[in-house]
Formats: C-alpha cells, sequence, structure tokens
C-alpha cells in the first residue's frame, strides 16, 4: 500500500477513514485531524454499528490514561471494538474471579501492580547498560552487512527488525536462532486484514513457543529476565500462564514497536534533509531528537483502549459507565495548544511530555531501552552511511496501514 491507495479493508471495525494517510505519510489521516479540529472529544460508529468516543485532545487523553475510572481490563470488560453486529456491551463487568494471567498491559491495580512492580526490578541499570553496548554493536555489526552485500537494501529486514529483535531476544533469553518464528507469527497476530482464525493460530504458535521457554528456563536458568522473574521472590510465585504471558507482552512490544520507529523515522529523516543533515554534523541531537520523532511519528494509531467504569465526563462531555474511549495518539501528539508549529518535524525541540510510551500507571515499561535502540541506531546509521537515501519514490514507499502498529512494510535505501 502506498500513501495514496486505500489500505485494505480490516477485520476489526475501527472507521477506515480515520487510517488513511493523505499526501504526507508522517501526519495524521486527514479526517482524524478534522475530528480534533471540531472538538478534543467526538462520538465514532464503528463498522459493526457500535458507538465509541474518540479522544482526540492531549491534556483530556493524558488525563483519561491517569483516570482510574477507565478500565484496561478488557477481559472483564467489552470494547465496543470486540462486539459483534446487533450485540451491545454491559455496563458492568462480569462476574469473574481473580485474575491469574499476565497480560498485565489489560489488568487495573492491584493485579496490574503486583505484575508491574516484578518487572520492573527485572529493568535495573546495569541489564540497561550493558544492553546500550550491544545495542551499538548490532547496529554496527548489521550496516556493515549491508555495506558488504553492495549498495542497496530493504532496511526492514537489513537493520530495523533485526537490531530490537536481537536486543529483546537477549533480554529475556531467547535463542536469536528462533527470532523468525515469534517474528512471523507476531505480525499475523498484529495484522488487521487476517481471519480472526489466522491471528487466533498465531497466537497459539506464540503461546506454545513461549511455554517451551519458560520450561527450559526453569530447569536451565541464566542470567535473563525470563530467569529472574521464574527464580527471584515474587510472591505468590509466578505461574506458567503468567510467565508465559508476560514473555509474549514483552516480546512482542520489545521488537514490533521499536522496528517499526527505527524504519518510520528513517524514512522521516530522508524526507526532511535538514533534519538529517544535523543529526549528521551532531548525532547528540538525537538525545532529545528521539523524543521528537516519537511524537511526529506515533505509531500506535488504534488505541489506547479505556472502558469507563462509572458515569463520568471528558472535557465536559458526558460519559456512560460501559462506554468504550479510544484515545488518539498520532492526534492528540499534534496538539496545537501544547507545541508550537506541531506539524514540523524539529529534532532541536525542547522535550516535552507526549503520549507515544502512554502515561499513567501502564507507561511504557521500556521506554528507555527503545530511546537507546532508536538514539544508536539511527546515529549509526546516519553516520556510516552519509549519503544513505531512499531507493524508490516516497510515494511508493508501502505503508503499514493495515496493521495495528504503523510503519512501513519495506524501505528501500541506497549509498554510494
Amino acid at each position: 500500500m502506498t500513501a495514496e491507495t486505500t489500505p485494505p479493508v480490516m477485520r476489526r471495525p475501527f472507521p477506515p477513514a480515520l487510517l488513511e494517510r493523505g499526501a504526507c505519510p508522517f501526519d495524521p489521516p486527514e479526517a482524524l485531524a478534522r475530528l480534533g479540529e471540531e472538538a478534543p472529544v467526538s462520538r465514532i460508529e464503528l463498522r459493526n454499528g457500535a458507538h465509541a468516543w474518540l479522544v482526540t485532545g492531549y491534556p483530556e487523553a493524558r488525563a483519561v490514561l491517569a483516570d482510574a475510572r477507565f478500565s484496561s481490563d478488557s477481559f472483564r470488560r467489552r470494547s465496543a471494538m470486540d462486539l459483534r453486529p446487533g450485540e451491545t456491551a454491559p455496563a458492568c463487568p462480569a462476574d469473574v474471579p481473580e485474575r491469574r494471567d499476565g497480560m498485565f498491559l489489560f489488568m487495573d491495580p492491584p493485579e496490574h501492580t503486583r505484575l508491574r512492580r516484578l518487572l520492573t526490578g527485572q529493568f535495573t541499570v546495569r541489564r540497561m547498560q550493558t544492553l546500550e553496548a550491544r545495542i551499538r554493536d548490532i547496529a554496527v555489526e548489521h550496516i556493515d552487512a549491508m555495506r558488504a552485500g553492495g549498495t542497496e537494501a530493504d532496511l526492514v529486514p537489513a537493520f530495523a527488525l533485526p537490531l530490537p529483535s536481537l536486543v529483546i531476544c537477549e533480554l529475556l533469553g531467547v535463542d536469536y536462532a528462533d527470532r523468525a518464528e515469534f517474528q512471523e507469527r507476531t505480525a499475523i497476530s498484529l495484522n488487521l486484514t487476517k481471519s480472526e482464525e489466522e491471528r487466533a493460530q498465531a497466537s497459539k504458535g506464540i503461546y506454545e513457543f513461549m511455554g517451551a521457554l519458560v520450561a527450559a528456563k526453569r530447569q536451565h536458568p541464566a542470567d535473563d529476565l525470563l530467569s529472574g522473574l521464574i527464580h527471584g521472590d515474587a510472591q505468590p510465585p509466578l505461574t506458567d500462564t503468567e510467565l508465559i504471558d508476560i514473555a509474549t507482552v514483552l516480546l512482542g512490544a520489545g521488537h514490533e514497536t521499536t522496528a517499526n520507529m527505527l524504519a518510520l523515522a528513517t524514512f522521516a529523516l530522508l524526507e526532511h534533509p535538514d533534519q538529517l543533515a544535523a543529526v549528521r554534523a551532531d548525532p547528540t541531537v538525537l538525545d532529545n531528537g528521539v523524543d521528537e520523532l516519537l511524537r511526529y511519528l506515533s505509531i500506535i494509531h488504534i488505541g489506547p483502549t479505556r472502558i469507563a467504569t462509572e458515569d463520568t465526563e471528558i472535557a465536559g462531555t458526558p460519559i456512560a459507565a460501559g462506554d468504550t474511549v479510544l484515545l488518539s495518539v498520532p492526534q492528540a501528539n499534534r496538539a496545537q495548544d501544547h507545541w508550537p508549529e506541531p506539524e514540523r518535524l524539529d529534532l532541536t525541540r525542547p522535550r516535552t511530555p507526549h503520549l507515544a510510551f502512554g502515561h499513567g500507571v501502564h507507561q511504557c515499561l521500556g521506554q528507555q531501552l527503545a530511546r537507546s535502540e532508536l538514539r544508536v541506531g539511527l546515529a549509526e546509521l546516519v553516520q556510516r552511511l552519509p549519503d544513505l537515501r531512499l531507493a524508490a519514490p516516497a510515494d511508493e514507499i508501502p505503508l503499514r496501514g493495515d496493521m495495528l502498529i504503523f510503519g512501513v512494510h519495506s524501505l528501500p535505501v541506497t549509498w554510494s
């Protein structure tokens, strides 16, 4: 799909017009931007006939993410996005026992708090410092391989995908030889054009893969995050189900998001010569510039999703208990009242809080690692390939409008 074509029919009910990119692939969809200009909160009709609230304002989205009255627990509360035509979500959660799974992204406190605290303890300063050194080694190794292969490459498989994949494999203790298996299955599970059966089968394969990994770490622990969770002091000890779910979330989030940011950020720099020149002249501009790229590109283009647990309001708009609230990160991160000229990419812009990593109790656990991967990866790429450029017209670059995570399917580049 190019920037000028219509995305394929998605098998989730988000209105396609709110995902269709215009002439600039880095800007939010025009229909989404128009909604944001009209009001910070809009009622939208989904393709399944249900309705939801779409929050496009920055302060409003930030407030929702910090408000315990908006639940992340999609197991107990059904989102309008998950309803079939004619179904109605109950206003109150189902009567279910205490959760003992590990899908912490979709939990509320105190269940979320217990798992989050254990994970935070594994993201130690020493481990992050060790990984940063490996990030540089991995980046240099793959750039050298690109150069040894000639003067052209597809940056996605050659650089953007393997770099965070190797890092997350080392963090979790996954054999990197198995990377193709989890990458392929993760891609299918996030592909909105795939059938429910295809996505379920891919998820089942990931679960089985993680089950074998957990079993191996119980028998043969090592200096990795998963071994730390298994053999640490968690009380009560984590079950296999919790460990498999946690590892699945971290593995998917740890490579899919950063890989797409690396490729899309490179695309954006190549299309903004002044910003590319600034990085080439002084790579430390990326110390703050990475957050500007995260704000400007905002690759989470569907969600996060929250369910109101009681009657409340957002910016004066009444929200009933049980209502689904969708947050538009791309539009919130372009708020005119929060950033001067938000539509402009400016790597020298002072760092200002954005929502690319979320906010509140669910703020991204690995955000510092992601920043390191982006900062080091982009700096090495630009410095070691000083004449890097696109090998195809910009409007022919295939965009990931069919995926939960925005980016590019491929990025052909060339150098001398």
